[in-house]
């Protein structure tokens, strides 16, 4: 099953949980740390995941959920038939789950990701800058695929 992936980055994570556990009719998170909360719904099959780690407020990004190797083949299959540029990453670890992605950003400038979590990690992630765990940023493509743009 593929499932929808919305993250968005917030101001206040208390008043942000509050107003989505209503939201999601009185739902609980599936996650939920100090900095993030995390969301795996069926009605709406949607993983929304939230944080408050400084980044611009807002939609982060977008993506779908996969639960086997074989969807995510898929997922890679669609980004390369639509010739965008993508960026892979095998094992990385990013908020509290090490999974398998690919990153692509559309014409406008969103990020989507494609993944399969293959475990739940004790920390959020970390930057590929550094081996040092990451400020804001580790579940954002590179510069190269966040550089692109519409070709027409």
């Amino acid at each position: 099953m593929k499932r929808m992936h919305i993250h968005v980055s917030v101001e206040n994570l208390s008043d942000s949980i509050q107003f989505y556990r209503a939201m999601f009719g009185n739902a609980e998170p599936t996650v939920i740390k100090h900095d993030y909360c995390k969301w795996e719904l069926t009605d709406p099959a949607v993983n929304f995941a939230i944080s408050q780690r400084g980044a611009k407020l807002g939609i982060d990004h977008v993506g779908i959920q996969v639960e086997t190797d074989v969807e995510l083949a898929e997922m890679n299959e669609r980004f390369a038939a639509a010739q965008l540029p993508v960026e892979t990453q095998t094992g990385t670890t990013c908020c509290y789950a090490k999974s398998d992605k690919a990153w692509t950003v559309d014409p406008q400038g969103v990020a989507w990701e494609t993944f399969r979590t293959l475990e739940a990690a004790p920390v959020y992630g970390q930057s590929r800058e550094s081996s040092q765990a990451a400020a804001t940023a580790c579940c954002t493509p590179v510069e190269s695929v966040v550089g692109f743009r519409s070709r027409t």
